[in-house]
């Protein structure tokens, strides 16, 4: 997408271009930190004391050039160690897309924070180190970016300078790669050999490959199709807060507060309360202190509806015509985050968009082997960075629709009750996981890898 607006000292006008999430991830020193410094840097999106201050880190390390990665390894613990511990994120813009980036950590115990930067990604950058291939925390992040229905994946074969940009070392890696994911689900996925700290391939093209025809990592994210169409979903109007003045202005008033998790409503139109499963009209819209006749997502807005019904904050409104399945047994496939192991039996919160609900873990009835997809049984617990599936008993009912319908609201977290911990990201519905290819056996220590 091209823009007609004049670009002035790095001004992109918003209203011309369509935004890209993205998030990068990657094994220990595969260079994600040096690749997102390398794109900022070249796309003139680092600020002159940015740069500086960056310079003046790496001559008192000694180095000759300016260490990019710098630019994205905030924390102080990051910097002195070399290594990415938090989500870094980042806002960058080109004349034909703006973006947000996550630049996740390559450390297995920190795996958990890439649920965090690609729950919302539309794209994911996966680092592999041309020397190395695809290893154990490559499938981790192929896994995670499948679970999470993230649309586009790129292989970014880093440090191709290493091995002398030979290209039997990154189509290797490549069809490797490509097989994996593809039998994971993954859409879309664009292999790039690249060298992060060189910058071949990343934002100009590189001379040492000519093998190679593909884009470069930057033209690939300013091209790539991405839709933010959510109203082509069912409605689904999850309800924070109930609005009742109760002044001599307006004594009657009762709205109802939230944002649109996805699809269309309209004035008119018969609506469905849920879990209460009580109907009525939306008799009127107010989106910014004036009523309207239509509202979409990811708007916030507030109903007004013709009937007199006991609505609180975490109920669910969405067309009679097409409304969720509410049910109490939820059964998902989880990522587990927390450092304490997860049982069955625990006692947990539950929380899907504004309603939060008491639960208890019934099943664990498997956990996924990164290695070949195969599922181990029974697992007993789930432990962190361990994906698996669990059957969730809540003591309410739930509106749930499964993820790969809709990553609002088939989404949940599971929650310590004890402290607000939060121990699980949850995905409701089938899986890749259901799908894997074989069951295995667990040997006597309970490991199958």
């Amino acid at each position: 997408m091209t823009t007609t607006t004049e670009q002035v000292a790095g001004f992109v006008d918003p209203s011309v271009t369509t935004l890209l999430r993205f998030a990068t991830a990657g094994s220990v020193d595969d260079g994600k930190s040096t690749l997102v410094g390398r794109l900022l840097h070249d796309s003139k999106s680092v600020l002159t004391d940015q740069l500086e201050a960056v310079e003046a880190v790496s001559a008192r390390r000694g180095q000759d050039a300016p260490d990019l990665a710098l630019l994205t390894d905030g924390l102080r613990a990051e910097r002195e160690q070399g290594i990415t511990i938090d989500v870094a994120y980042r806002y960058f813009a080109t004349a034909r897309r703006r973006f947000i980036l996550a630049d996740t950590p390559g450390h297995v115990q920190y795996t958990r924070n890439m649920v965090t930067g690609a729950s919302t990604a539309d794209l994911a950058v996966v680092l592999v180190d041309a020397r190395n291939g695809v290893i154990e925390q490559t499938r981790r992040h192929a896994a995670v970016a499948a679970l999470l229905r993230v649309p586009h994946v790129v292989l970014a074969v880093n440090k191709m300078d290493l091995v002398g940009y030979e290209e039997k070392a990154f189509a290797a890696i490549a069809e490797e790669f490509t097989a994996y994911a593809s039998d994971l689900g993954v859409p879309e996925i664009t292999a790039i050999p690249i060298s992060a700290l060189a910058g071949d391939n990343v934002v100009e093209p590189s001379a040492h490959m000519d093998w190679y025809g593909g884009p470069t990592v930057l033209e690939h994210l300013e091209t790539v199709p991405v839709s933010h169409d959510l109203t082509a979903c069912p409605a689904r109007f999850p309800v924070q807060y109930v609005i009742r003045p109760q002044t001599a202005e307006h004594p009657d008033y009762r709205g109802y507060a939230g944002q649109i998790a996805s699809g269309v409503l309209r004035v008119g139109e018969a609506v469905t309360v849920l879990p209460s499963g009580r109907t009525s009209v939306i008799e009127g819209i107010d989106a910014l202190g004036e009523g309207v006749d239509i509202a979409w997502a990811p708007q916030s807005v507030t109903l007004r509806l013709a009937d007199d019904i006991d609505i609180s904050r975490g109920d669910l409104i969405a067309p009679s015509s097409n409304p969720p399945a509410t049910t109490r047994d939820v059964v998902a496939t989880v990522c587990h985050v927390a450092d304490q192991p997860l049982a069955v039996g625990a006692r947990v919160l539950l929380k899907h968009t504004t309603r939060t609900v008491k639960a208890i873990v019934k099943e664990i009835p498997s956990r996924l082997t990164l290695d070949d997809l195969s599922q181990h049984p029974d697992p007993g617990q789930l432990v962190a960075n361990d994906i698996g599936r669990v059957v969730v008993r809540t003591a309410e009912p739930l509106a749930l629709d499964a993820y790969a319908d809709s990553r609002r609201t088939g989404s949940f977290l599971l929650i310590d009750p004890a402290d607000g911990t939060t121990l699980a990201a949850g995905m409701a519905g089938e899986s890749f996981a259901s799908q894997a290819r074989t069951t295995v056996q667990a040997d006597e220590e309970g490991w199958d890898f």
